[in-house]
């Protein structure tokens, strides 16, 4: 129990270091004007510690999990969708929903982002279904907010980038120009998520004139 308890310090210790940085955001609203450079940071430098502790948690909860070759030989507990889903779409398209809107990270790489796609992957393969690999394909990213004036897909904000790195060596061989194509999107909604959709390149067109051609559907995703 000796690492037992000292995994739980570590936690307790990157969970402190969170609401620490908190504080400095509390700091920075009392000043009155705040300068939009360091706030970015702050706000980074906040997130990037609370990350921390929660991709943590994950690899402790894997570590102690009572499932199978664990304690008791158990069977684990049903998956909870919190982070998210994966889903064939179409015939050849897999589309990974994630429950949350895409970070700004312009200091920083978010590491919650990559590990929760390459998460995803990981739950969709151990329920016994074989992933798409492709030569060359499409990755349609598709954000759907109700934020006015979002700028998530600015060329300095390493956010919707980090989901190429995710699926490189996984889904395709490389993310250069000749085997990934991107298309990033936006769409008004009342349900602040992310789509992420890969196809294989002889498909992007069908998938395009669905989302938002002369043949649109309300929801192409989960019904193409």
């Amino acid at each position: 129990m000796t690492d037992f308890k000292q995994d739980m310090t570590r936690i307790q210790e990157l969970v402190g270091n969170s609401f620490a940085e908190t504080g400095k955001l509390v700091a920075l609203a009392d000043g009155g004007q705040m300068n939009p450079e360091r706030l970015q940071r702050t706000l980074e430098e906040t997130a990037g510690q609370f990350e921390a502790a929660v991709l943590e948690l994950r690899r402790l909860c894997e570590q102690y999990s009572p499932g199978s070759g664990g304690y008791g030989k158990r069977s684990r507990l049903p998956q909870k969708e919190i982070s998210g889903r994966v889903e064939k779409l179409g015939y050849t398209g897999l589309h990974i929903r994630l429950n949350t809107l895409l970070p700004h990270c312009r200091f920083q790489s978010p590491a919650w982002l990559t590990d929760t796609i390459r998460r995803l992957l990981d739950d969709y393969e151990a329920q016994g279904t074989e992933l798409p690999h492709y030569r060359r394909a499409m990755l349609v990213i598709d954000e759907h907010s109700s934020i006015a004036d979002r700028h998530v897909y600015d060329q300095d904000n390493k956010g919707w980038k980090a989901i190429s790195n995710a699926i490189k060596g996984r889904l395709i061989p490389d993310d250069d120009q000749y085997t990934l194509a991107v298309c990033l999107l936006s769409t008004q909604s009342t349900e602040n998520v992310c789509h992420i959709t890969l196809l294989d390149m002889a498909d992007a067109a069908d998938f395009l004139s669905l989302h938002s051609g002369d043949c649109a559907l309300p929801n192409v995703y989960g019904r193409w």
